[in-house]
């Protein structure tokens, strides 16, 4: 027996067509989004950056727990709130959270971040103990 696959039948097409997420208009705006991430790791710190557009440093909530770096960030805006007569109207709300357990390297009291151009930075140094010893020479007696 084969699998043939048909593609004049009718109803799939059209219940595919009715279902689409954007079938009122925009109801793709819905997906969620998370920002991208980038991770750089040199010897003395490891830089995080993400892409973050379109916010203020005051949206963003950084909080970490033992090792565990949480940044999150929520926004709802309800714009043209004057008219009472709309034919439509789009909300706006906007929201995420990223998780990152750090390495026990990081010295977490000395975290520092920073917003600029829609991206939001962090530098986390490496304890001295973490950080490479430098090359010394060994006389064999």
């Amino acid at each position: 027996m084969s699998i043939v696959k048909r593609n004049n039948v009718v109803f799939p097409s059209l219940m595919n067509e009715i279902l689409r997420p954007d079938w009122f208009g925009g109801m793709d705006t819905f997906k969620h989004n998370v920002p991208a991430v980038n991770v750089k790791e040199s010897d003395s710190d490891f830089e995080l950056e993400m892409a973050i557009p379109g916010r203020k440093k005051e949206d963003f909530k950084v909080e970490i727990d033992k090792e565990v770096l949480t940044i999150s960030s929520e926004i709802q805006k309800d714009e043209n709130k004057s008219e009472d007569n709309y034919t439509r109207r789009e909300f706006s709300f906007s929201s995420f959270k990223r998780v990152f357990t750090l390495p026990e390297t990081v010295d977490i009291d000395k975290i520092d971040a920073s917003y600029t151009d829609g991206i939001l930075k962090f530098v986390l140094p490496k304890k001295e103990e973490a950080l490479p010893k430098p090359k010394r020479a060994i006389t064999v007696a």
